[in-house]
């Protein structure tokens, strides 16, 4: 356990999933309270989304911050590895979040006004939650074969 602690990258993680946790835990009153309000006992597409992202990213936070404690590579490039998937996961909890706020849709890209620039995000989303991770494991790989 103190490995998590002694490493920058799982400290910034653990950190991060505390944080999504607990937006997870508040978009989830969120929700509850929508669902009483609502006729049909239901809370608007993006808060339920918004509930769910959160706590699955809680999760995945975590996954990172472990792989990180025990990567081959530096605490630098493990850390950097980390941000990027961190950064776009709260990108995406506080988009769902605020298209929750205005419930004005149940798709963002179908009634997006720019679509082009949400999938140059996207885009970007990919390749740093996938292009950080991919670190991670091979540096897990290169510690568990080394």
């Amino acid at each position: 356990m103190e490995e998590l602690l002694n490493h920058t990258a799982s400290r910034i993680a653990l950190s991060a999933s505390g944080i999504f946790f607990m937006i997870g835990l508040l978009t989830g009153l969120w929700k509850y309270l929508c669902i009483r309000q609502s006729q049909k006992s239901e809370a608007p597409y993006y808060v339920n989304t918004a509930h769910r992202a959160a706590l699955m990213y809680a999760f995945a936070a975590q996954l990172l911050a472990v792989f990180s404690a025990i990567s081959a590579f530096s605490d630098t490039v493990n850390t950097i590895a980390v941000i990027f998937p961190l950064l776009f996961f709260a990108i995406a909890i506080f988009h769902y979040i605020n298209l929750g706020l205005t419930t004005d849709s149940n798709n963002s890209l179908r009634d997006s006004t720019d679509r082009k620039k949400d999938y140059l995000i996207l885009n970007i989303l990919a390749a740093s939650e996938i292009g950080g991770f991919s670190v991670l494991l091979i540096g897990f790989f290169l510690r568990l074969w080394a």
